[in-house]
């Protein structure tokens, strides 16, 4: 047996089955199913901030808070998405869906001072959801999150407060 498989322990079939890490960053990174895939969205992410820090629009921001945090800060009852985690430095928070891990540049909310992962112009979402880059429309009219975001009123959107940092004039490059 290689270092990087295990045999399968529930039925004993034989079968050797991939290796999952138990280190906390990693978690997330064992449910991806293309690892490529999150690479290459980071790489879009990155490239859409550019060197003058870009950032998404208030209008976008905040259509993405709601998809990840839902409206209970406002008085709504549209409860956060499942995936998001609650990380180990007070008052942030984290997606544990897309495989980036618990750091810095990758909390969901942040001060007006700094970058959040929701201020990228070009984000995507694992779960394609209302104000992300891959965003796709909901396909049944049930009562689900996505269906519930779309058709979100407008005038509760605009009451979700969300920063907007602008960048540090030392970091501003000299052109």
């Amino acid at each position: 047996m290689s270092m990087h498989r295990k045999k399968c322990g529930g039925c004993n079939c034989g079968k050797n089955n991939q290796y999952k890490s138990k280190h906390p960053l990693r978690k997330s990174v064992d449910k991806l199913k293309n690892p490529l895939t999150m690479m290459q969205s980071f790489a879009m992410s990155l490239a859409s901030r550019g060197l003058t820090n870009k950032k998404a629009d208030i209008p976008t921001k905040q259509l993405r808070t709601l998809s990840c945090f839902g409206d209970e800060s406002i008085g709504g009852s549209l409860p956060p998405c499942e995936g998001l985690g609650k990380s180990e430095t007070k008052g942030r928070f984290y997606c544990t869906e897309c495989g980036c891990g618990d750091r810095e540049g990758t909390w969901l909310n942040s001060t007006n001072e700094s970058y959040s992962k929701l201020d990228y112009p070009k984000l995507h979402c694992p779960k394609k959801m209302p104000g992300f880059s891959n965003y796709i429309m909901s396909e049944t009219k049930d009562n689900s999150r996505k269906y519930i975001i779309e058709n979100y009123d407008a005038a509760q959107l605009v009451k979700i407060t969300v920063s907007s940092p602008d960048m540090p004039e030392d970091k501003k490059p000299i052109i």
